[in-house]
């Protein structure tokens, strides 16, 4: 798994970039990157499938907030991304992963 900021001269916007190693999701034919950026809508377009079985995604999220987020494995598996800049209680008894876009 990885998170690459790259935080945007031009305009207040980080663009995230979110991936997911094969390994670490072995057998996943579709995963969703769901949050606040996107109101945690199951029918979000799932992440782009590499040839090398990862999956990939790249947001332009506003500057100065933090977004709550999880991957959604084959519409059933949450998980969390390790890698996150930090992680908040959710109403589920679990955790968010969150990631910060504060410069």
């Amino acid at each position: 798994m990885s998170l690459k900021k790259q935080f945007l001269k031009s305009k207040p916007v980080c663009k995230v970039s979110f991936r997911l190693d094969a390994p670490e999701v072995s057998g996943a034919k579709t995963i969703q990157l769901l949050g606040d950026f996107n109101n945690w809508d199951k029918s979000a377009e799932p992440m782009t499938a590499l040839k090398t079985n990862d999956f990939t995604a790249t947001l332009e999220l506003e500057t100065g907030k933090a977004y709550e987020f999880r991957y959604l494995i084959n519409g059933s598996v949450w998980k969390n991304d390790p890698q996150a800049d930090y992680f908040a209680a959710n109403s589920y008894g679990q955790e968010n992963s969150v990631i910060s876009t504060t410069v």
